[in-house]
């Protein structure tokens, strides 16, 4: 089991190269599947999550390579299967994108249900409506969802009752290959949804985004390899600011091209934090104190990412103050306040509301991560308590941030890992 161990108390200084988006790579990487020839992946983020992609590509019969730290390249004609065992779905919750990738590919697929963080209820119902009005025949049979395509797929309009992120993803890669055109309604906004469209139209797919919720897909006969960069990790981003915050310190963040700060940048503003963006970097200076932030809601891009919302709550803990989260996307995502209540902080929940108290500060302790986002919470509050942190199971962790302990110790953290 692996293990983080920190002293807190530590002011985070410095400078930190910016991974690429765990949320990007990992549709791109189901999107290969589509291809022929080779495609080459710049910016890949070292991370638990991409390696378990990788083997499903490995088990469908592509060749997956990584050439140096940040390059993937992967090759190959199409799948030789498309069946993916439990072993290998279980692994990760993005790994249901290979559901649209192979039906547009192969015309049928059998894949178990996915794994990932255990946030509360996020059914498929979204993605399987979506899939049957394209002509996909689907059954539920032993914990798999089997697929095929009796006459062959086709475009749809398809409006979403929510814009989901996964939905929207399944629907591009079922229909860039499919016969006629696809129009998605209410579709995710998210930019790592930008950036799967822009891979799939380099390969030669035909797609159209009014960067307003519609999305119109005309299939084509096939798709090629090509070289492509992943941007980078707005999430990761926002996480290590919110670690200089929590700690007073000083961080610029680089390689931050393309991304929009502007989401969290207000509410660090807001703490009291002085941010500034010149669009190559992002630097981040925190205040004497931090100051709360009355009210803090989830929703859908452009809203505020719930994805943020653990790593935010990690910082406000010791504000001046009390401050208030709505949690509007996934019912079960405070599973990381019984944790930080352990370290002394104040929070109370009542269901999808949670009210931070601020304290003056907080103390270590032995925690544990209860999913990738809360886990980076965790480790937040740790560099700024007093006395020694261990948070236990860190592969959670290690789905969405790169090497985190040695990232975090070049600028000042007194962080190790144990196995």
């Amino acid at each position: 089991m692996n293990k983080l161990v920190i002293n807190g108390g530590k002011k985070l200084s410095g400078e930190i190269k910016l991974q690429g988006a765990k949320n990007s790579i990992l549709p791109i990487l189901s999107a290969t599947v589509l291809t022929n020839g080779e495609t080459v992946l710049e910016n890949c983020p070292d991370l638990s999550d991409v390696y378990a992609s990788c083997r499903i590509l490995t088990h469908i019969g592509l060749k997956v390579c990584r050439e140096n730290p940040d390059i993937i390249v992967i090759s190959g004609t199409g799948a030789k299967t498309s069946e993916i065992p439990d072993s290998l779905m279980s692994c990760m919750r993005s790994s249901v994108n290979f559901l649209g990738s192979l039906i547009g590919r192969c015309g049928e697929c059998s894949i178990s249900f996915p794994g990932g963080c255990q946030l509360g209820p996020r059914p498929l119902d979204i993605h399987l409506s979506a899939l049957r009005s394209m002509g996909v025949s689907i059954s539920e049979e032993h914990g798999y969802i089997k697929c095929t395509v009796p006459h062959g797929i086709h475009g749809a309009k398809i409006t979403l009752p929510f814009p989901s992120v996964g939905a929207t993803e399944n629907i591009i890669l079922a229909a860039v290959l499919a016969d006629g055109e696809t129009e998605i309604i209410n579709a995710a906004r998210e930019p790592e949804i930008n950036d799967l469209i822009l891979y799939l139209k380099k390969c030669g797919a035909r797609i159209q985004s009014s960067g307003g919720g519609n999305i119109f897909v005309e299939g084509v006969s096939s798709l090629s390899g090509t070289d492509f960069r992943i941007m980078p990790d707005r999430i990761a981003a926002a996480t290590y600011m919110a670690a200089a915050a929590a700690t007073g310190g000083a961080v610029q963040l680089n390689c931050t091209e393309g991304i929009d700060t502007d989401l969290f940048t207000v509410y660090f503003e807001q703490m009291g934090c002085r941010v500034y963006n010149s669009g190559k970097s992002v630097f981040i200076k925190s205040g004497k104190s931090i100051k709360p932030v009355k009210s803090l809601k989830t929703m859908p891009y452009p809203g505020f990412p719930t994805d943020m919302q653990a790593v935010f709550m990690s910082v406000l803990c010791c504000a001046s103050g009390t401050s208030v989260f709505e949690e509007n996307i996934f019912e079960d995502r405070y599973r990381h306040v019984d944790a930080l209540n352990r370290m002394g902080a104040d929070i109370k929940v009542y269901g999808k509301i949670a009210v931070v108290e601020g304290v003056e500060r907080l103390y270590g302790a032995e925690v544990s991560a209860t999913d990738l986002r809360g886990g980076a919470a965790m480790v937040i509050a740790a560099l700024s308590a007093d006395g020694k942190t261990t948070v236990s199971e860190a592969g959670h962790i290690d789905r969405g941030y790169e090497k985190i302990e040695q990232i975090l110790s070049s600028v000042g953290a007194d962080i190790i890992r144990k196995s």
